[in-house]
């Protein structure tokens, strides 16, 4: 599972994007609707928000839309609610569908999970 990584890896490079192109080539990569609901939404916010250069949103849309070509889509059945930000649950909910056995992000938050119910390595990618 991959989250938070893909902006910097669109739109900056880097790193991040290091990370998903080895990512594709050795497992699968999970998402579910919440997530790609946030995909769609992201760049938009971003973009309003005057974060990206001109040039950035057309690569990170154009990024986030290959990448979802590559993915398999969960449905969550448990909600999981353990996350000091709650928008964050759905990636564990997500991780826990699909049997995932890393989730690769930037999200500090996720550092503050010292137990979750079920087997989740938490790979941070940090700036």
């Amino acid at each position: 599972m991959i989250q938070g990584v893909l902006v910097s890896a669109f739109a900056f490079g880097g790193i991040p994007e290091k990370a998903i192109r080895k990512a594709f080539v050795e497992t699968d990569i999970y998402v579910s609707p919440s997530i790609l609901k946030e995909y769609r939404e992201v760049p938009l916010i971003l973009e309003d928000e005057d974060k990206l250069t001109q040039a950035q949103p057309k690569a990170l849309i154009s990024g986030l839309a290959a990448f979802v070509t590559r993915t398999i889509v969960v449905y969550p059945q448990k909600e999981i609610s353990i996350c000091r930000d709650p928008a964050d649950n759905m990636l564990l909910e997500c991780c826990f569908e699909s049997k995932a056995d890393t989730l690769i992000s930037s999200d500090r938050d996720f550092l503050d999970i010292r137990v979750l119910s079920f087997h989740l390595k938490i790979l941070m990618l940090l700036r």
